[in-house]
């Protein structure tokens, strides 16, 4: 009987390149956690899907839509929004364009926090992943990155409007 390969197909430049990219992905998320945390009582999460109502027109966003911002199940999103409610930062509301869908409305106390607890966080995200590389690695690890998403998913990336200015 054959034995199957039971070793890495991955070559070793590949493997060392993967090690790095999955403790990144372990390890930022609970850096970003616990900063949010700390000083806001959010998870990256949460904050992700206030950040993109605050930065959607009229800070409303059909719930489907935020979910594939937030690349989340609208169960995983539901649970999520009911939290944020708890604490009068989103509000639900039925869409009056069309009735079968329901939309996140951010609050003025959800602007607010948003607004508050956004600095640091992005702080956070300058130092951790942006002040140890120089302005080309930035430009490289973003095509690195939009090249591994839309391999992913073909829709690509969530990006603020254009509008939106950045919050300080």
């Amino acid at each position: 009987m054959t034995q199957p390969e039971t070793r890495s197909r991955l070559t070793p430049e590949q493997l060392e390149a993967w090690a790095v990219v999955a403790t990144l992905l372990e390890r930022l998320p609970a850096a970003l956690d616990a900063q949010l945390q700390r000083d806001s009582g959010l998870t990256h999460y949460e904050h992700g899907l206030l950040f993109a109502l605050d930065s959607a027109p009229e800070r409303t966003l059909r719930l489907s839509t935020l979910a594939g911002h937030a690349n989340s199940t609208l169960s995983r999103l539901s649970r999520a929004i009911t939290r944020l409610e708890a604490k009068g930062w989103v509000h639900r509301m039925v869409d009056p364009t069309d009735g079968r869908f329901t939309l996140a409305v951010l609050t003025d106390d959800g602007h607010d926090l948003v607004t508050r607890s956004t600095p640091a966080h992005h702080a956070l995200v300058e130092e951790l992943v942006f002040a140890p590389l120089t302005k080309e690695q930035v430009q490289q690890l973003t095509e690195i990155g939009r090249r591994i998403v839309t391999t992913i998913d073909p829709t690509g990336v969530w990006t603020p409007p254009p509008a939106a200015e950045p919050l300080r």
